[in-house]
């Protein structure tokens, strides 16, 4: 009789563990999935400067959007028609070859994308980015850093371009301060 009731609490608390190992896989499941990601791609190291900035607010990991070309000087000039970057903004195909692929985006929930604007808008390296994951169900929030434009038509461009990506408003985070930061990630 001993050894019923023995293995009867054996097995009641093999069982009581086993939810709790359970509810604890489920915790850390959920916050895996809450994980927060900033994502960039920097010409210059103006929009890295922010982007770092903002992963330390927002308590997201970071990523570099990497060319699989490095952008030269003569590849920036945006007043030379046939520079690398004026071809691509002239093309809305163009999808530049990034490198550095995310093996675990399925683990962000929050994804803040940020970019130097270029002729009004994002840089097509961006939309190489967008279309290289599954961003269903995920939030994206772009932001982005310029010398003189806003940012107001990039995301209209992202939003038309991927409408199957839930955004936020995006925001122009030039000379951002951390109380700027904060708020713009709701700290």
């Amino acid at each position: 009789m001993k050894r019923i009731l023995f293995f009867t609490f054996l097995i009641f608390a093999a069982a009581i563990c086993a939810c709790s190992q359970n509810g604890n896989d489920k915790q850390k499941s959920k916050a895996m999935t809450n994980k927060t990601l900033v994502a960039y791609f920097s010409a210059s190291g103006v929009t890295e400067k922010v982007a770092k900035e903002l992963a330390e607010v927002a308590g997201a990991d970071l990523h570099e959007i990497k060319p699989a070309q490095r952008y030269t000087d003569a590849d920036l000039d945006w007043h030379d028609k046939n520079s690398r970057s004026s071809v691509e903004m002239a093309d809305k195909t163009s999808r530049p070859a990034i490198t550095d692929k995310l093996a675990n985006m399925d683990e962000y929930q929050t994804i803040y994308v940020g970019f130097p604007i270029w002729w009004y808008t994002c840089p097509t390296i961006i939309n190489t980015f967008l279309e290289s994951y599954d961003f269903k169900g995920k939030t994206v929030i772009p932001f982005a850093t310029s010398g003189g434009s806003t940012i107001d038509k990039a995301c209209k461009d992202l939003q038309a371009s991927y409408p199957q990506v839930q955004f936020k408003p995006g925001k122009l985070l030039n000379r951002a301060t951390k109380k700027d930061l904060e708020n713009f990630c709701g700290k």
